[in-house]
């Protein structure tokens, strides 16, 4: 069933008060422990800046980068594919599994993967895929969808977690408690059998460096690696913009990604891989690299821009809009204010997605957040003017244009808000508007100001 427009759905968060509580507490400790790590960087904008330098550098020529990280993947032992599209890519896999003659997948969180409906594609060729980042785990075992770019689960609060494994999860301690200890030994128990009976993992990447064709994944679990290194297959499919021409340039971004997203200094676990070698790891190896809207959204002078995101979640955990009505509201497998501008662009024109640029006070403190300094409110406000507006709102602005060409009629217009201020409750179609706020009176105007101020 198809989402509803971001307005809709966010009336429908508001009323879920648990949902709004879960989302500030964890927020909040996100966005402290964030705080603390960035404050003890005294070159943060520097190496922000440096970010951004190095993202518009790989967009910019991007084409001559893929080409290079093709070339060696391959001298590696890997298989590259491109994909133009979701099913294009679903195709791609799902036939990679089925000559690995394998019915089930074990996978490490990859949003490429949700973007295309990989799972689903899996499911209707007669394949389980299952998630092993606990978050995802988490999503998956309540038929749910994820919330947050880095915490999927992030709407689901520890007694939640702990009815769902009683309920959903094989074998599972029907005294288990809600401790976080107790919630994680369950899930690894429930996960270690399926990481070593696996012949089939399937991956996403942080980055692909062009430069040594390594691809590397950040985590903090360790599931990702033992889906990198225990199945006799790795697939991996990564969107063309994750690419970064070096490896000097990686060490720049494993710096900026751990603290934006986690709050440390760098994940527990870093992991690169670029190709098969005999004897250790996978024996085979396929890079699926994934368009589907991307170069559209890179022939878009500011639209490109978003994709120089690199997956931390930092304007989510500062929007005040995604704070209150959390991810789902926004349709997305990108929420907040990163999928307000991503998914439009990758997607094309939808009611969902024509929505969400509107998603946003446009208070910038996403853009403050961006470790790659993307200014996501310029984007937004771009986005907002290639929607088609309303023939009512067409209307409204047409009149308004009109009142604000001429002095006198302004001066009317000035007059009747005076006046209307007076009223309890506007009329006709802005009676909703009233009906929860005070209709402000306007001020004295700078005319009126300079009419009555005292000549010299």
């Amino acid at each position: 069933m198809g989402m509803p427009p971001f307005p809709e759905a966010a009336r429908q968060a508001l009323g879920d008060s648990q949902l709004r509580a879960n989302l500030r507490a964890a927020t909040a400790t996100i966005r402290a422990k964030r705080a603390a790590v960035v404050a003890e960087r005294d070159d943060w904008e520097q190496l922000r800046e440096a970010g951004r330098a190095i993202k518009d550098r790989a967009l910019r020529d991007l084409d001559t980068y893929l080409l290079q990280l093709e070339a060696q993947v391959t001298a590696a032992g890997g298989t590259v594919h491109w994909a133009r599209d979701a099913d294009e890519a679903n195709r791609i896999v799902a036939g990679l599994v089925r000559a690995a003659g394998a019915t089930e997948v074990v996978k490490v969180k990859s949003m490429a993967t949700q973007e295309i409906g990989l799972n689903e594609a899996l499911a209707a060729a007669g394949i389980t895929a299952l998630e092993t980042d606990l978050a995802e785990l988490i999503v998956q075992l309540g038929h749910d969808r994820p919330s947050h770019i880095l915490v999927p689960a992030i709407h689901r609060n520890r007694a939640q977690i702990r009815e769902l494994f009683r309920r959903e999860m094989p074998g599972v301690d029907p005294d288990l408690t809600d401790d976080p200890v107790a919630l994680a030994s369950a899930a690894r128990a429930h996960l270690r059998r399926a990481f070593l009976a696996a012949r089939v993992a399937v991956s996403g990447a942080n980055f692909a460096v062009a430069e040594t064709g390594a691809l590397v994944v950040v985590e903090s679990e360790g599931n990702g690696r033992m889906c990198l290194t225990l199945p006799e297959v790795l697939i991996s499919v990564v969107g063309i913009e994750k690419v970064i021409p070096t490896t000097a340039d990686l060490a720049v971004m494993l710096q900026l990604l751990p603290r934006s997203a986690t709050g440390e200094r760098m994940n527990p676990y870093t992991s690169f891989w670029r190709g098969t070698t005999p004897g250790d790891g996978p024996r085979e190896f396929h890079l699926v690299l994934l368009d589907n809207g991307r170069t559209t959204a890179l022939a878009d002078e500011i639209g490109r821009d978003a994709l120089r995101c690199i997956r931390c979640s930092a304007c989510l955990n500062v929007c005040p809009v995604y704070e209150r009505t959390g991810g789902h509201a926004y349709g997305s497998v990108y929420p907040g204010p990163i999928g307000a501008i991503l998914t439009p662009q990758l997607r094309g024109p939808d009611p969902v997605a024509d929505s969400l640029p509107y998603a946003s006070t446009l208070c910038g403190a996403c853009f403050d957040a961006c470790p790659v300094k993307i200014d996501i409110p310029r984007a937004l406000v771009h986005l907002r003017g290639k929607v088609a507006h309303p023939p009512g709102e067409r209307a409204a602005m047409r009149a308004a244009a009109w009142v604000m060409a001429r002095p006198p009629r302004f001066a009317v217009a000035r007059l009747a808000a005076r006046l209307g201020a007076r009223l309890a409750r506007l009329p006709g179609p802005w009676r909703r508007w009233t009906e929860a706020r005070d209709l402000p009176t306007p001020g004295e105007s700078f005319r009126d100001w300079w009419d009555a101020r005292e000549r010299p």
